[in-house]
């Protein structure tokens, strides 16, 4: 083997280990997408989710399940109910 060959194959090899250090999403992977909503009715409130932040996600998500399969929502963490909710959680 070439004294070039040799170099570049040692070049591949450490930006091969550099590169895999790096994140790929900065941002993170949030499960909600945007603020999410300001207020859902108490009434559809099935179940409560609080995710605190994490290595993957910056921020702290509250996801509400409602009822009647409904689905989910996201709401807007920063907002006078999931202040509430976070609070009665603790």
């Amino acid at each position: 083997m070439s004294l070039k060959s040799m170099v570049i194959v040692l070049a591949v090899i450490l930006c091969a280990t550099t590169v895999k250090g790096f994140p790929m999403f900065k941002g993170g992977r949030c499960l909600c997408i945007g603020r999410g909503v300001k207020a859902v009715k108490v009434a559809d409130i099935e179940k409560v989710s609080i995710i605190y932040p994490t290595n993957n996600c910056d921020k702290t998500e509250v996801i509400i399940t409602l009822k009647a399969h409904k689905g989910q929502r996201c709401l807007n963490s920063k907002s006078k109910q999931a202040n509430v909710i976070i609070k009665l959680k603790e």
